[in-house]
């Protein structure tokens, strides 16, 4: 009885250990991003908003969000033109599916490579996912949001929607923002990341 308690204790002590990681990894992704938002030199925001910028609205951390999704390679796929909110064209190609299960359903996207940044070392192991759900136009950016990842060494890949970001045209129309492509879409609410940014009103 007391090896059964102790394996038990040991077991749960181990997924909050777990837990506590994630957490602190999200935490500095969120602070990260909030400098990136706070500077003159890396903000997207217009000036004015700039001003008076504090911090990006997050939802609550939930670890639940926090997936390890079976990595498929699909290294024949043909590139494509992805649509942008502007007529700017870039190059991506399908670089692999992510298939998991989230709230006991089964999900995969797709994962690109855009064909211009692989060029440049700083981006050569560079992945892109951008995708829709259920929040979209209520709690979170209407037009998707994004999550960087890292070409994979084996066959998981740590999907974290805890680290959704909007695209920087959610900020200031004069970007031009890749629009996450139909096949994306999540019938899910995906209640992690970035919210909606509320912009300031004009006359304050």
């Amino acid at each position: 009885m007391f090896r059964l308690s102790f394996l038990v204790i040991f077991f749960v002590g181990n997924i909050i250990a777990q837990d506590s990681i994630v957490i602190k990894r999200i935490i500095s992704f969120q602070e990260e991003l909030n400098k990136e938002f706070a500077s003159e030199e890396t903000s997207p925001l217009t000036p004015k908003e700039l001003k008076r910028f504090k911090s990006l609205t997050f939802f609550e951390i939930d670890t639940s969000f926090s997936v390890l999704a079976k990595f498929v390679r699909t290294p024949y796929e043909t590139p494509f033109i992805m649509k942008t909110t502007t007529g700017r064209e870039p190059l991506y190609v399908k670089y692999g599916e992510a298939h998991f299960m989230l709230q006991e359903k089964a999900y995969v996207l797709n994962i690109y490579q855009n064909q211009g940044l692989k060029t440049q070392p700083e981006y050569d192991n560079y992945l892109f996912l951008p995708f829709t759900d259920l929040t979209n136009g209520e709690s979170s950016y209407a037009g998707g949001r994004f999550i960087d990842l890292t070409i994979p060494q084996g066959d998981s890949i740590l999907i974290d929607f805890n680290t959704a970001y909007n695209p920087y045209c959610a900020y200031n129309d004069r970007y031009s923002c890749p629009i996450p492509p139909a096949e994306n879409h999540l019938d899910v609410k995906i209640l992690a990341g970035v919210k909606k940014y509320k912009k300031y009103p004009e006359n304050n």
